[in-house]
């Protein structure tokens, strides 16, 4: 018992905290996953963030010092997304005949996607730095916190709230997709990742490899559109 005291001291003082902390809690949810045949609301991000803050609030361990190990891990999201590319270039002939179908459905579901939420927000008297925040949900967090600082929004905000709303839509994602009768891969993944962004995509990927691809594709489109015309409405929203 002393030696796990001793080790739990010594990680908890350095940077392999949250590393190890990350890992061992990703691998253990990861493997109740697969155990209950990856069931949406066993989805391991979600019980890895659950466990995760948890532990940091029964242990008293800083946020910043927990995340001085775990950004190892954050720095490999760039390359993961960067990854995605692959699987649409083997499928670059039907992006090229469904181009304008795509970019239309993109458009149509981050305005959809965005505008609900301010329109609600907005109706439940929320302050406009909140409403900010709340308009690039369905971007990936990085995005949606520049873009939020250019809204005049709350950039930590806009990335909770961006994991939340990643969150959501791969738990309920399966069980709208069948609730409406939609059986094709392709559009089930272009809807998670134009809704729930890299969760989605993730979730997506775990499923079929066209409803993978197709997420990744729409995980960008929203990136990029929202980027470049969502700032164009912060005087709107001021």
């Amino acid at each position: 018992m002393q030696e796990v005291v001793q080790l739990w001291v010594y990680l908890s003082a350095t940077p392999l905290f949250g590393l190890t902390a990350t890992l061992s809690v990703y691998l253990a949810a990861q493997a109740v996953y697969q155990r209950l045949d990856h069931a949406p609301w066993a989805n391991p991000v979600l019980w890895t963030v659950v466990a995760l803050a948890g532990l940091l609030l029964a242990t008293g361990v800083p946020y910043p010092a927990y995340f001085s190990g775990a950004q190892f891990i954050h720095f490999l999201l760039g390359p993961a997304v960067v990854a995605l590319g692959w699987p649409l270039w083997q499928r670059r002939a039907q992006l090229r005949q469904r181009g304008l179908a795509l970019l239309a459905a993109a458009l149509t579901g981050g305005v959809a996607a965005s505008a609900s939420a301010v329109a609600i927000g907005w109706a439940l008297g929320l302050p406009v730095e909140v409403l900010a925040s709340l308009a690039p949900k369905s971007t990936t967090a990085p995005v949606a916190m520049g873009i939020a600082a250019q809204l005049g929004g709350i950039p930590a905000l806009a990335a909770v709230l961006a994991v939340l709303t990643g969150l959501v839509g791969a738990i309920s994602g399966p069980y709208l997709f069948t609730l409406l009768r939609i059986r094709r891969p392709l559009v089930r993944g272009f809807a998670l990742g134009t809704a729930s962004h890299g969760i989605g995509a993730a979730r997506a990927l775990q499923v079929h490899p066209d409803a993978g691809a197709y997420a990744g594709l729409a995980l960008g489109l929203q990136a990029v559109l929202a980027a470049l015309l969502m700032p164009l409405l912060a005087g709107w929203l001021t």
